[in-house]
């Protein structure tokens, strides 16, 4: 299936490029996660290099899957919240590239996120991800519960308007009085 790792900000800044090429490649295959085409490589190093120092700030979770020593897939769950929301992240950005989907990545990343974000307190999980694409059916799998459709949230890479579904998951302890 390949192996999830947790970067620390020292690990995500060596491994930006192989980070940029596995953003690089979903937005080229059309995935609406914020990128304008066309979008290479060298276009996602500025978002990897803030992604790293999020990271480093303690305000973001950054898991890598890796296949052959590569990093193939990632995930990243914003754990700094404001102070009426200590027990919520934010999931954002599963990615996994074209070429390795339908390995259970998807899966994995996500197992491995919810299980940290638990680890840091956190009993509620919240995501969003375009209507109709294949992660939709990853979430449901894996128990989160839909809340319904934002249309025309955003842009598809060749400027197509993409509706947004919205999703919850509850996990660990639930820390309400």
């Amino acid at each position: 299936m390949g192996d999830i790792k947790l970067l620390d900000e020292a690990g995500a800044r060596a491994r930006i490029g192989e980070l940029a090429d596995v953003l690089a490649d979903c937005v080229t295959g059309g995935a609406s996660v914020g990128f304008m085409a066309p979008y290479g490589p060298a276009d996602a190093v500025p978002f990897w290099e803030g992604v790293a120092a999020a990271v480093g700030d303690g305000a973001t979770l950054l898991f890598a899957a890796e296949r052959g020593g590569r990093i193939v897939g990632t995930v990243q769950v914003g754990i700094c919240q404001m102070p009426n929301q200590p027990h919520r992240a934010d999931v954002k950005k599963l990615l996994v590239m074209e070429s390795e989907r339908g390995r259970g990545l998807a899966r994995a990343l996500m197992t491995a996120a919810e299980a940290e974000a638990g680890r840091h307190g956190k009993t509620l999980l919240v995501l969003d991800t375009a209507t109709g694409s294949p992660a939709e059916t990853v979430y449901e799998r894996l128990g989160w519960q839909r809340v319904g459709v934002i249309p025309d949230y955003a842009l598809y890479p060749d400027g197509r308007f993409c509706a947004t579904t919205l999703f919850y998951k509850r996990i660990g302890a639930d820390v309400r009085g």
